[in-house]
């Protein structure tokens, strides 16, 4: 299980990836585009959303390390490429790091990058669904992560209960779901009709719920974390949220962020985006228009996540 946005980590919530890895394809033909997520398609989107989000995962990081003291094992549950399984090696030095996808591709990108920054002799990968892929586990973990990955699994309920299980006494589960949409524009471009982001909220709202549907044993759940960590019997449920604050001008990578997503929307979304918006897409998107993202100056990247934790009794 891997995402973008998050994805991914980070989840992109775009239209237009095709899954080929995990849960059997399904198709939403009513809304005009797939649901599906090619995950191994995704990871230079992952990687670069997860990069570029860095500071909001360093802050998050932190405050679970004042919550999280010396843990043994740390399981990333839906890792992708790696990007935050290896910011929680750098981040607790002692700790060995296990990152978890069903993305084959996606955790070799992540091997590759714990090598590369030092912390291969810590860093083990493990091939296989959430949740009963945790159930290989040599160790219970004394944290599980799973930022952004919990909503591509049909009974989220039951995930939760199959995490809290691979806990040690005391462990901390983590998910990070939820926050606000990122933003990367004014109100009003100066062209089209101003809004165009709340729009494009409203469509992946859509498609996000579409998404959810289409996975195998899906189940409606009200999105209350508190209650739903405690039903699967953890305690002292807190929530934080972090924010992702890049200001204008945005740098160039923030830049080939900001077009790469608005251009999976462009392209994601069909015939139910409206013409109008699609010809506002097309002209942020043209690299050689004054008006675009790739040259206008009022340009930035705005976010929010927020980290749900709680606890497994002794």
């Amino acid at each position: 299980m891997a995402h973008p946005p998050h994805a991914s980590h980070g989840d992109p919530h775009t239209p237009d990836a095709r899954r080929t890895q995990g849960h059997t394809p399904t198709h939403n033909h009513t809304h005009g585009h797939d649901t599906d997520i090619d995950w191994a398609e995704m990871a230079p989107h992952l990687e670069a959303q997860a990069e570029l989000f860095m500071p909001l995962y360093e802050r998050a990081l932190a405050w679970l390390g004042k919550e999280v003291t010396e843990p043994g094992l740390i399981v990333d549950a839906g890792s992708g490429p790696g990007v935050v399984s290896s910011l929680f090696a750098e981040t607790f030095p002692g700790a060995r790091v296990m990152a978890v996808d069903a993305s084959a591709p996606l955790l070799e990108r992540a091997r590759q990058r714990a090598e590369r920054l030092g912390h291969g002799d810590r860093f083990g990968t493990l091939a296989g669904e959430l949740p009963s892929v945790l159930q290989e586990l040599d160790y219970p973990a004394d944290l599980l992560w799973a930022g952004r990955s919990l909503h591509h699994l049909g009974d989220q309920r039951a995930a939760l209960t199959a995490f809290a299980e691979r806990l040690a006494p005391g462990g901390t589960l983590a998910i990070m779901e939820g926050g606000l949409p990122s933003r990367f524009l004014p109100r009003d471009p100066g062209f089209g009709r101003p809004g165009l982001e709340a729009r494009l909220d409203a469509l992946q709202e859509e498609w996000f719920a579409q998404m959810r549907a289409d996975l195998p044993g899906s189940v409606d759940e009200a999105e209350d974390w508190a209650a739903l960590l405690g039903a699967a019997g953890l305690q002292h449920a807190r929530s934080r949220s972090f924010l992702l604050d890049l200001p204008a001008p945005a740098s160039e990578r923030a830049r080939s962020y900001i077009a790469a997503t608005l251009s999976r929307l462009r392209d994601g979304f069909g015939d139910a985006l409206d013409p109008d918006d699609r010809a506002v897409l097309d002209r942020l998107l043209d690299p050689g228009d004054e008006a675009g993202v790739h040259r206008r100056a009022d340009v930035f990247v705005l976010a929010a996540h927020t980290v749900h934790t709680a606890v497994k009794p002794v």
